[in-house]
């Protein structure tokens, strides 16, 4: 019995009755009875003399005395011979043990025991007698406890037979009904009790499930003792774990066919039961899904994992390119037939290396019917849309003995084969007239790889089924049904999913409704007993929500008023596709061929010349960089000249499909911490020959465009310079602004110069800019320039916005639009003034800061500055009024004469001054020389020196005001520490203070900051974490603070102790963000001065202060920190284009941590944590696991503003508990456009209107869209748009396939190239009905390509034009793309197929339109190119 057929062929249970089940269960229960001997059997005499050969056994069976129903399974002991009645006293003796536990803790719960007597009659047939039976009572009165009394009792035993237990007659209590009548002088001595050890096996064996301790179970392995009892004290087997992949199911004759003629069944089907009329629009599949679980052969060791499968088409275009080229190398195989794929790994942790042990699947269907309450179809809404589930497929595999990994195809089962699910299951084809190859095809197959996890060695146990401790508290709780699994289920609303991965929930079960249970009917027909019924239903939960009904059906009979609970969560998973991490174009970092360098060279580039006008060194993007910081050092060379290089941007090759290629371009960028750069419109200029060169690489140089719209007649391309020197960078900066150029990955946008609209981005990494001693270098890179597309999926089905779980998934798809050649350089200087030490970083960077004679204070006046002076200790003299600007408000002198003078100290301008005073005293003397000037200069004077007596009193009280505090404040600098940091955004900067007590008692020291991206860290661990991580060996302690919930920190110190406090400084805040996208032009015609490119990027110096109080308020320390922000590495960029005033809902899926670049080395299989944190506070960011080991997938949630806004964060993701250094960090930009819904058929021409509203002057404006050739406008060209005016925008649409995507639409000032209006168009898009289908066989690299003809017939009486279109220009060209045909008339179709490049094949579609553009007829034609 060690095969799983047959095992489960042997262990069909009766579930227990469907009220039964309904009531709350209670925890699981394990006995152990002994049936020992049979005292005065009741077997006559006359039985003996008919039956040879006669042997007596027992049987036992449970029994529910409310229900008059048996259920489980009937267990028989061994046959004994009768010839033991004839010693005395008469007695057989058994002594045999059986097992069981169920949650059904009830008095009426009773076990049946019948004494059958089996022998041969004359013929020779087996005849079986019962000849009395007992009833067991297995639960007391007390529902609360069973009965535990462990002694020897005698069961008394009745006429009859246990039949008769179902007779209405019989009511409880049975053993005191009249109809009973018991048997004289005969008895059963038994022991029944609590058996606990059989807990950890609970998930083996099946609830009531009377089972012998020498039968084996699957998964146990053979006892100690010499019984031979496997019960008694279960050992469980050790566990592994398999892996499941690249999962496929083909069904016949294909999914589309398959699909439909099951709908027809369920409508006919629910006509035949008076359903009434149900529209066939309204019945559709909701969802498929996959039940996958272990079993045993008696039942479910765990429930099984529900996850969803989709069509292999939709899989394509919604997940990364590794799992696509997966799915079409799996799928080729399937002669073209449509399969349904499941997009994630499956992980079987509880599987045992047993022949019993195999994984099952069933393959279930969704059905969703939107009915009213009247019968009538009705709106969608939540309440009236319900669903149906049908079993339609199964399958088993049983893993052959010592595989570890390979691949599998399995025949789907259905119809009325006995299945593991104990349901009805779709029908199969009819299979009389099929061979046996064809009957394994025609209900279809499964497929999938598997692999033994090596990382779980087959002896290394999982906690779930290892040991009794880790298996008890889940076993105690009730199963999901009382004859399903032994699965643990919380207790609440819904019983959770116990999988590690997959949703535990779908869409489909949050708003399906409970049918009627007409699928149980069998469950309530006349009673039988165990061993005459037919196999019943182990989960009586058809057309029911496996995971709701569990528990939803567990209503106590006697309603209570409720008790307001928490609702409990259900695990789901949104039904976001997630964006891969990974797709960021890079440099092709291969040597450019020699054609290549030919036409760049001939093309009269600008050479990049060192210091000394000779050649930059050429180095290769394919070469290593060994960055040696000590070379950096020591070069003389300090100044660096980045140089960029833009020479040109062409069309690949495999960019064919008619898409518009622009014919000027712009760039964007930003390079360290310079302000965010345009560059000029470059007008793209076609190279004369390249078509006769090998290469197709190069094909548009760059031209700079002059003022009046011509080509520069200069040198092409496009440079642009920055000078990092001394003079720029800040005291430290140099090694920051190395480290930036070794790992930093400089992001390129490439924009159309005319649409506005983005073309792409490209990458280039910056390492090989590093000069290592030589006086200037070069690299040129090909880049190539990609742009990431998002659809929406129709596919996948999604309710309203008021519904949970609403969210479209977005299908990402990756295109390279063009390759950029950009030559990067990096030219040595000679510093013009000489900063010693500029290069090394300053003292302060010391992780350790001491307060030890740091004193900042140098002397001097009150009202100077306290920063640290060089040279001798000089203060110079100034007034009062320039260097207070509050007691300068308040002189009568200072504001009468010096008004244009407040700003003159401040700034320093001594010119204006000086030609201020020099007007003062000519005007002076022009007064002087009038006749009344004598008189008019002594009163003048008197007031002047009334003016100066009030203000020199003014003065002397504001001194002795600010007199204390000056001095307190100037004082301060004795005990005030400086320090400065350089901060990256979401990096910790970790550092200890080395805080003093300089007084001779203690002190309580309270800890102020003033800065909330400084703090302490309070933590020891993370303390420790920071410690090891910067290699710092200073004493640390443990409960170092003491708190006082949201106070400040305190600590203790003794008299003249020292010790160091920890801080970490990180900060969030990514500074202003970018200016709108809304010019493209540049404020001079060439790079080298455009823009000062020399001046730094806003990115403000920061401060923070710590105050170290005693108790008596007096400051012992203080610690001032000016913090340097530096610009950070962005790993990728996302730009979104989204409706305005909506949320954006992202997922963005990170591949395993292991392979992110930075992050920390660990164990294999090693789950490290996920955080998120967002520069943002208004962007909702988090991490969620998609189960151990798997990828995890970063959630994103942001509200668009009004359109044209552009929205930019960072968001950095850490792979570390305490956030220290960030792996990943990405830049998102989300640009707010206004939407239009666009409904609309493939092929098919469809016709709307936009409204312009004029701006303030009159423009000159054209249209530009990011898929002309599906969308034109009307106007096409240029037009006038008239100020504060209404005019329409005409908008034709022409998709040319089927699905949800959107399109772009700007309208742009085509003088100043400013962009005036955008709208985000959203396609939703249907296929036309096809027609006719067709099907042509191609040579690869034929050349030449094919002529065909198809026949088109017109069906109206009248003479008709037609349009022909095609959704693959590129591959299909049509002999004339309108013609005419008389009614009635034949009209023969000239078609030209272009030749294949590649082996495959292609759906191409014929769209055949009317004179108004509206499809008539589409046509399919299935091209193999071989």
């Amino acid at each position: 019995m060690n095969d799983w057929h047959k095992v489960f062929a042997q262990s069909t249970l009766v579930p227990p009755h469907p009220q039964r089940a309904r009531q709350l269960l209670k925890e699981s229960t394990a006995f152990q009875c002994v049936l020992k001997w049979l005292d005065g059997p009741p077997i006559k005499q006359g039985v003996l003399e008919v039956l040879s050969e006669a042997e007596c056994h027992l049987r036992v069976s449970l029994f529910d005395v409310t229900y008059r129903h048996f259920f489980g399974r009937t267990w028989k002991t061994s046959a004994r011979p009768t010839q033991q009645l004839s010693r005395q006293p008469a007695r057989i003796v058994f002594n045999e043990a059986f097992y069981f536990h169920t949650p059904l803790n009830h008095p009426n719960i009773v076990a049946v025991v019948e004494v059958v007597t089996e022998g041969r009659k004359q013929d020779g047939t087996l005849q079986s007698l019962s000849c009395g039976f007992g009833i067991l009572r297995i639960f007391s009165s007390k529902p609360e406890s069973p009965t535990s009394a462990s002694q020897d009792k005698r069961l008394r035993l009745y006429h009859g037979t246990p039949r008769a237990l179902l007779h209405p007659l019989l009511q409880d209590p049975v053993e005191q009904n009249k109809h009973m009548t018991l048997i004289e002088s005969c008895s059963l001595l038994y022991t029944l009790r609590p058996h606990p050890p059989l807990e950890p096996a609970f998930h083996l064996v099946p609830p009531n499930l009377l089972v012998s301790g020498l039968q084996r179970i699957p998964g146990l392995l053979p006892a100690h003792s010499e019984t031979g009892d496997t019960l008694r004290k279960p050992r469980l087997q050790k566990p592994v774990t398999w892996h499941l992949d690249d999962l496929f199911f083909t069904l016949y004759p294909s999914l589309e066919k398959f699909e439909e003629g099951l709908v027809e069944l369920l409508t006919c089907d629910h006509l035949q039961e008076g359903g009434g009329l149900l529209d066939g629009r309204t019945l559709e599949v909701l969802e498929r899904r996959l039940h996958v679980g272990v079993h045993n052969g008696l039942g479910f060791v765990r429930r099984p994992q529900v996850v969803v499968l989709v069509p292999e088409v939709d899989v394509a275009m919604t997940r990364s390119a590794s799992f696509s080229r997966r799915v079409g190398s799996s799928s080729r195989t399937r002669s073209g037939n449509q399969a349904l794929v499941l997009r994630s790994r499956l992980r079987l942790p509880e599987m045992v290396q047993h022949p019993a042990f195999a994984v099952v699947f069933q393959l279930e269907y969704v059905f969703s019917s939107l009915v009213a309450a009247d019968g009538s179809a009705a709106a969608v809404s939540s309440s009236s849309s319900l669903a149906c589930m049908r079993m339609v497929r199964w399958a088993v595999w049983s893993p052959v003995p010592d595989a570890h990994t390979g691949r599998v195809t399995l025949p789907l089962q259905g119809g009325t084969l006995h299945n593991p699910l104990h349901c009805l299951v779709y029908r199969v084809p009819s299979a009389s007239l099929s061979s046996e190859e064809v009957k394994k095809v025609e209900s279809g197959t499964v497929q999938f790889q598997f692999s033994l996890n090596r990382e779980e060695p087959l002896d290394t146990p999982t906690e779930h089924a290892s040991s009794p401790k880790a298996a008890r508290p889940s076993c105690r709780r009730p199963p999901s049904s009382p004859a399903g699994p032994p699965v643990p289920v919380p207790q609440g609303l819904a019983a959770t999913q116990d999988s590690p991965m997959g949703p535990g929930l779908s869409l489909s079960q949050l708003v399906t409704s409970p049918q009627s249970p007409a699928p149980c009917r069998s469950a309530r027909a006349t009673p039988r007993s165990p061993e005459d019924s037919q196999p019943q239903a182990e989960f009586p939960l058809e057309g029911r929500i496996s995971h709701l009904e569990a528990d939803l059906s567990q209503t106590p009979l006697v309603l209570e008023r409720p008790v307001a609970e928490h609702l409990q969560e259900l695990p789901f998973t949104p039904l976001h596709a997630p964006i891969v991490v990974g797709a960021q174009p890079r440099s092709l970092g291969s040597q450019l061929s020699r054609a290549t360098m030919v036409l760049l060279q001939s093309s009269g580039f600008p050479e990049i010349l060192d210091a000394s006008k000779r050649p930059a060194e050429a180095v290769s993007p394919a070469d290593p960089v060994h960055f040696s910081p000590q070379k950096e050092d020591a070069d003389c060379l300090q100044s660096n000249e980045i140089v960029l290089q833009f020479l040109a941007f062409s069309r690949v090759t495999q960019n064919h499909r008619g898409t518009p290629w622009p014919k000027a371009v712009y760039f964007t960028f930003q390079f360290y911490r310079f302000p965010p750069a345009t560059t000029p419109r470059l007008q793209l200029v076609e190279l004369a020959g390249t078509g006769k060169t090998g290469s197709d690489s190069l094909s548009h140089i760059l031209v700079p465009i002059s003022k009046d719209g011509s080509f520069d007649t200069g040198s092409p391309g496009f440079q642009l310079r920055y000078m990092v020197g001394p003079g720029f960078l800040k005291p430290g900066e140099q090694r920051w602004f190395l480290h930036y150029l070794a790992v930093q990955t400089l992001q390129i946008d490439v924009w159309d110069g005319d649409s506005l609209l983005l073309v792409g981005s490209a990458a280039v990494q910056m390492k090989h800019l590093l000069r290592q001693g030589r006086p200037a270098v070069q690299v040129p890179h090909e880049l190539e320039v990609v742009v990431t597309e998002y659809e929406q999926d129709t596919s996948v089905v999604s309710g309203d916005v008021t519904r949970f779980g609403s969210i479209k998934p977005i299908g990402v798809h990756t295109v390279v639009k063009g390759r950029l050649h950009l030559t990067l350089a990096n030219v040595g200087h000679t510093c013009e003034r000489t900063v010693r030490g500029s290069s090394l970083l300053p003292p302060s960077r010391s992780r350790v800061i001491s307060n030890d004679g740091a004193s900042c204070f140098f002397g001097g006046s009150l009202l100077s500055g306290g920063g640290p002076r060089s040279g001798k200790n000089v203060v110079q003299a100034q007034k009062l009024a320039d260097v207070d600007s509050e007691l300068a408000a308040m002189l009568l002198t200072h504001m009468r004469g010096g008004q244009g003078l407040q700003g003159a100290g401040r700034e320093a301008d001594a010119v204006r001054r000086r030609k201020l005073e020099r007007m003062r005293s000519v005007r002076l003397q022009e007064s002087r020389g009038e006749p009344g000037g004598r008189r008019t200069r002594v009163p003048a004077q008197q007031s002047v020196r009334a003016q100066h007596s009030r203000d020199l009193q003014v003065i002397d009280a504001y001194r002795e005001r600010t007199k204390a505090e000056s001095i307190a404040s100037v004082l301060s600098l004795a005990i005030t520490t400086q320090h400065t940091l350089y901060a990256t955004l979401g990096t910790a900067e970790f550092f200890e203070f080395a805080l003093k007590n300089p007084h001779n008692t203690q002190h309580t020291v309270t800890i102020e900051i003033d800065n909330p991206e400084l703090s302490v860290i309070l933590d020891s661990q993370e303390w420790r974490y920071f410690k090891d991580a910067t290699g710092l060996h200073t004493p640390l302690e443990e409960d170092m603070f003491h708190l006082r919930g949201g106070l400040a920190p305190q600590l203790y110190l003794r008299p003249r102790e020292t010790t160091h406090v920890p801080f970490k400084y990180q900060s969030f805040s990514a500074g202003p963000p970018a200016p709108a996208q809304v010019s493209a032009e540049w404020s001079s015609e060439r790079g080298t001065d455009a823009r000062s490119p020399w001046t730094s990027t806003a990115t403000s110096t920061k401060h923070a202060k710590v105050l170290f109080r005693a108790s008596s308020g007096k400051l012992i320390a203080v610690l001032r920190l000016t913090v340097e922000p530096q610009p950070h590495v962005v790993d990728q960029i996302f730009r979104f284009y989204h409706p305005e005033l909506t949320f954006l809902k992202k997922a963005i899926r990170l591949p395993p941590w292991h392979t992110l670049p930075g992050a920390p080395v660990g164990m294999p299989g090693e789950d490290l944590p996920i955080h998120v944190r967002c520069s943002d506070p208004n962007v909702l960011c988090e991490a969620q696991s998609v189960g151990p080991g798997e990828p995890r997938d970063v959630f994103l949630k942001v509200a668009s503003g009004p359109s044209p806004e552009i929205k930019d964060f960072f968001v950095v993701i850490y792979a570390d508990r305490w956030l220290a250094a960030p792996v990943q960090t990405w830049q998102v930009c989300l640009h707010s456009l206004q939407r239009v819904d666009v409904s609309c058929v493939a092929g098919q021409l469809s016709r709307l209107s936009l409204v312009l509203r004029g701006t303030q002057t009159v423009r000159k404006v054209r249209a530009f869209a990011s898929h002309p050739q599906e969308l034109q406008t009307d106007p096409t060209g240029a037009f006038v748009l008239p100020p504060h005016g209404v005019q329409d925008l005409h908008v034709a649409v022409r998709p040319r396939r089927a699905g949800s995507r959107f399109i772009h639409l700007n309208l742009v000032d085509v003088d100043y190239h400013q962009l005036v209006a955008s709208w985000l168009l959203c396609l939703s898009c249907r296929q036309p009905l096809i027609s006719k289908a067709f099907e042509i066989t191609m040579a690869v690299g034929d050349g030449k390509g094919t002529n065909k003809r198809i026949t088109y017939t017109n069906p109206y009486p009248s003479r008709r034009t037609y349009r022909l279109h095609s959704d693959h220009p590129d591959l299909l060209q049509f002999k004339e793309d309108t013609f005419q045909v008389g009614g009635g008339e034949t009209y023969t179709i000239g078609l030209w197929f272009a030749p294949g490049t590649r082996a495959g094949q292609e759906e191409i579609l014929i769209y055949i339109n009317d004179h108004e553009d509206k499809n008539e007829e589409a046509f399919c034609v299935k091209v193999i190119y071989q």
